[in-house]
């Protein structure tokens, strides 16, 4: 018997609800009734999105199955079916944890993600290159977020952000666990008799029941504490250059829309500003950004000696870990620094500037050094031990840190996404670890160079072929014998390395 126009109505409110959900907890809470309602299981990922899309037909979830069936429809996904058997644990559930389980659930794999927080809380604000605000349009962003990048804005914060592609991902039936923290990875026990355990993950708390979860790819996206074994870190030190960040609250007045956004005014660009600046509050300033969005949102590089001159800063010192230490920072002297800053930067048109809270209830300022960026030396490796194999990714923060002036954070963690789901793709239908890592190795020598100048321009064509997004792209410049020690096994170097010549 067919639906009642009533039924019919009830499902496309439960749809509405979820699309509206404002939280992470309220997503994950709407998503569920919504699958109660309509009978589907997400674990039964490999038709999930079929049955939902074929009950929940509101013209609002149809225009969303439009976007997402364009998508689909990338041939490098074959039909998702390129990934089918994988099972893929993504630690982190950050912007680009999301991105690659996305992009990893259109394949077909079976995909956890795993968070050890239950909020999204980030206040920050992300600015977006062209080509990803035109993925974020292609996922369906704007349905979910009307406001998504409307006119001239290029930026997000990172709550948001995360809002848009935690919704996305549960639609491709992508499971999202919170509250759960990653500990270490479990190897495979000896006794392998019919056919025995794979790699699991030992977790917080122990009796989660992803804690029996076997899984044969594990994506670290759990930011710059990165908890994955076996990656070296490379640092690279420029001059000393330190960071402030800060979020008023925004009321969304009439005033407050009025106020014109500083989008990266750098000192050898407009050096009367900053003198100004100086003159007037003795703030000095390098470079200064103002993005309107779920609050005000300013991010600056303060020189050292007005942070002394003003306060901010009690003692001097040459090591930065100790300049910037708590102890050494007075905290109401730094919000002060912030707020005439911001003050000043939008020329005292903010009608009040009250400090939006982080998730420890304090005023969202920070300050931090980014004098050094870490990049890790390698994107992957391979693990394998009694027979079970493990490839093993960075993405995201974790793999290269962002230089936050030139907005790349986002950027180059959703061309890392995209890589990793070319690598696991690759591994999925059966070429070899060294094959795999060797070509992963040659793309990722090209993430650091990434500007918007150099990437592809077609964004229409990008997929998660890399061919598609890095027009000077040699695939084969790191060659197989380079990468055998990312090939990890307790016996040795394991058979399939004679596989390549």
């Amino acid at each position: 018997m067919g639906e009642t126009e009533e039924e019919r109505d009830n499902v496309g409110k439960l749809f509405e609800n979820f699309v509206q959900a404002s939280t992470c907890k309220g997503a994950l809470q709407a998503f569920n009734v919504l699958c109660r309602r309509l009978d589907l299981d997400p674990a039964e990922n490999d038709t999930f999105y079929s049955r939902l899309k074929a009950k929940a037909t509101s013209w609002k979830a149809k225009a969303l199955w439009t976007k997402l069936d364009k998508r689909m429809s990338h041939k490098e996904y074959k039909k998702g079916q390129a990934c089918v058997g994988t099972k893929c644990l993504i630690i982190g559930g950050g912007p680009c944890g999301l991105r690659t389980a996305i992009e990893l659930a259109l394949m077909g794999a079976k995909v956890v993600v795993i968070e050890k927080r239950d909020s999204f809380s980030r206040n920050n604000v992300l600015h977006l290159w062209p080509y990803t605000i035109h993925d974020l349009r292609g996922l369906g962003a704007k349905k979910f977020y009307g406001k998504f990048c409307a006119g001239a804005i290029d930026h997000i914060s990172i709550q948001k952000l995360q809002l848009v592609l935690l919704k996305v991902a549960l639609i491709v039936a992508v499971e999202f666990h919170i509250n759960v923290e990653f500990v270490k990875l479990l190897e495979p026990p000896e006794d392998q008799e019919n056919n025995g355990l794979g790699w699991r993950a030992a977790i917080r708390p122990a009796d989660h029941p992803m804690a029996n979860f076997e899984f044969d790819v594990v994506v670290g996206a759990d930011g710059r504490r990165n908890t994955l074994e076996g990656f070296k870190r490379k640092e690279f030190r420029g001059k000393l250059a330190i960071a402030i960040t800060a979020n008023f609250i925004n009321r969304n007045t009439t005033a407050e829309a009025k106020v014109e956004e500083i989008s990266g005014v750098a000192f050898i660009f407009n050096q009367k500003f900053f003198l100004d600046l100086k003159e007037e509050t003795g703030i000095d300033l390098e470079n200064i950004v103002y993005y309107k969005d779920n609050t005000h949102y300013f991010v600056m590089t303060a020189k050292k000696q007005s942070l002394l001159d003003k306060g901010v800063v009690i003692n001097d010192y040459i090591d930065t870990q100790m300049l910037l230490s708590s102890e050494n920072v007075n905290q109401e002297a730094l919000l002060c620094y912030a707020r005439e800053a911001a003050d000043f930067g939008t020329n005292y048109q903010l009608p009040t500037l009250d400090f939006a809270m982080n998730h420890c209830g304090q005023p969202d300022v920070a300050m931090f050094d980014f004098t050094s960026m870490y990049a890790s030396e390698n994107a992957a490796l391979v693990r394998e031990r009694f027979g079970h194999q493990l490839l093993v990714a960075l993405v995201g923060d974790s793999l290269l840190e962002p230089f936050w002036p030139m907005g790349t954070g986002c950027a180059r963690g959703f061309l890392a996404a995209f890589d990793t789901a070319w690598m696991v793709k690759s591994w999925a239908q059966g070429r070899t670890a060294l094959e795999v890592l060797a070509e992963r190795e040659s793309i990722y020598r090209l993430l650091p160079q990434t500007t918007t100048e150099n990437i592809g321009k077609n964004f229409d064509q990008y997929t998660i072929d890399p061919g598609t997004r890095y027009p000077n792209l040699n695939s084969s410049c790191v060659r197989p014998h380079q990468v055998r020690h990312f090939c990890i096994s307790v016996v040795g170097w394991f058979h399939l390395l004679d596989c390549v010549q």
